[in-house]
């Protein structure tokens, strides 16, 4: 089992935003987003290099085709943001309140999500290499036809996920603090997993396996 590599940011100041909103395939390069309402904007295809965004509000955000590179997402919020097929490099998560996320498509190498609560992210058909899920829950995740690599879920809440199609590569789910798989159990190999976690998701597996348990 390889370690996942966590992303190692040393983001120089940042220059705060001063813009009027974002804006489809902007530029932004070391600036800092302090609690800035982006709600239903359209930055698609965007870059930011560099970039923290501290409180922002993303309900509706179109960013979908961004590419998000060394940069810090702190205290994030929003309903139906739009990342599919979005590119995240050297990226910490920390502390978000995220609902319906779309990330389909994405790919995620080097990504640390620290803490928060993110509901019903859709990372089908997704790319996650060197990936922590840290001290967060994660409710009804889909990673539908999703690639894991060297991916990591410490301390994490894993609720109701769905790994129909998944392929896994040194995932390890030992430290998940909750594991529940609603479809896919039958796609865990790659993965390492606990004897307790084993206990637990035996009656899965063996629904899964057509086996009758009876007393």
């Amino acid at each position: 089992m390889k370690a996942a590599r966590r992303p190692e940011l040393r983001l120089p100041a940042p220059e705060r935003f001063e813009g009027a909103g974002l804006e489809p395939d902007g530029d932004y390069d070391g600036l800092e987003f302090r609690e800035e309402d982006f709600a239903g904007q359209d930055g698609g295809g965007a870059r930011f290099m560099d970039c923290a965004l501290r409180g922002c509000v993303l309900d509706g955000t179109r960013l979908s085709r961004a590419r998000l590179l060394d940069s810090v997402l702190a205290g994030v919020r929003g309903v139906g943001t739009d990342l599919a097929e979005a590119t995240l490099r050297d990226v910490e998560l920390t502390d978000a309140r995220l609902g319906g996320t779309r990330l389909h498509g994405a790919v995620l190498e080097r990504v640390l999500v620290r803490g928060g609560k993110v509901d019903f992210l859709n990372l089908r058909g997704a790319r996650l290499k060197d990936v922590v899920f840290e001290g967060c829950v994660l409710v009804e995740p889909d990673f539908g036809g999703a690639r894991l690599e060297r991916v990591e879920f410490v301390d994490c809440a894993l609720k109701g996920a769905d790994l129909s199609g998944v392929t896994l590569r040194d995932v390890d789910l030992r430290g998940a603090a909750s594991l529940e798989i609603a479809r896919g159990v039958d796609r865990l190999s790659g993965a390492v997993i606990s004897p307790a976690q084993l206990l637990d998701l035996a009656p899965v597996l063996a629904g899964e396996l057509g086996i009758r348990v009876e007393g």
